[in-house]
This record gives structure tokens, sequence and C-alpha cells, in this order.
């Protein structure tokens, strides 16, 4: 929900086009868990100081992340919404808090109309 609302949308090709411009990195979607789930991937060392672990938090180094194969782009099952573009394509760190920020500023809003 909070990818939704920081994009204002829940169409798949609009969310995919709207992450790659905005995360610049790959992503993966899992609907298989708790509802629909985006994973960004980010260097490992940035979760040390994330600071958004109760609405978005950041994978431990106790938990395993199934990656899909790379060239699995579209449901059903996990998938990559943004593929990683090279060899260590990561999103930034700030990026991902940025669409945070704004997908808990949409919930808010729409929780006050």
């Amino acid at each position: 929900m909070l990818v939704y609302a920081a994009l204002d949308s829940d169409d798949p090709g609009l969310v995919a086009e709207a992450l790659s411009d905005r995360l610049r990195g790959p992503v993966i979607h899992d609907s298989r868990a708790a509802g629909p789930t985006y994973y960004a991937l980010i260097q490992w060392h940035a979760g040390l100081v994330w600071d958004y672990n109760r609405s978005a938090p950041c994978l431990r180094d106790d938990t395993y992340l199934g990656v899909p194969r790379i060239d699995r782009r579209e449901p059903p099952g996990t998938y990559w919404v943004v593929p990683p573009r090279y060899d260590g394509d990561l999103c930034r760190p700030q990026a991902v808090r940025d669409l945070v920020d704004v997908g808990h500023r949409q919930l808010i809003q729409q929780t006050l109309v």
C-alpha cells in the first residue's frame, strides 16, 4: 500500500515505470507473502542505519530473500519489477527513503479526507 500511495497508482505498468524512474535500481515484487511486497535492493550497510523499519523494514542478515531468475519480469509469483541493469546495480538508499516519505504523506492525507 505504501508504494501505491507514493506513486498514486496500483497499475502494474505505471508502478514499474515510476519505480524505475525514481529508484534507478533493481526492485523485486512478491505477492505470495502478506499482500503485495516490493523489495528495493540497496547496499547492505544502509540497513545498519535504516530508520523506517516499522513501515518499510530493511531485511537483516538473518533473512533470506528469494531472488527470481533475471528473465522473470511478470507475475505470477516473484518477479523483477525493475531488473538490474549491470552487475552491482542497486537503488540509492536516499531514493528509497524519499519514496517512503511520499507514501507516508499520501497515506496520512488519505486518512484525513
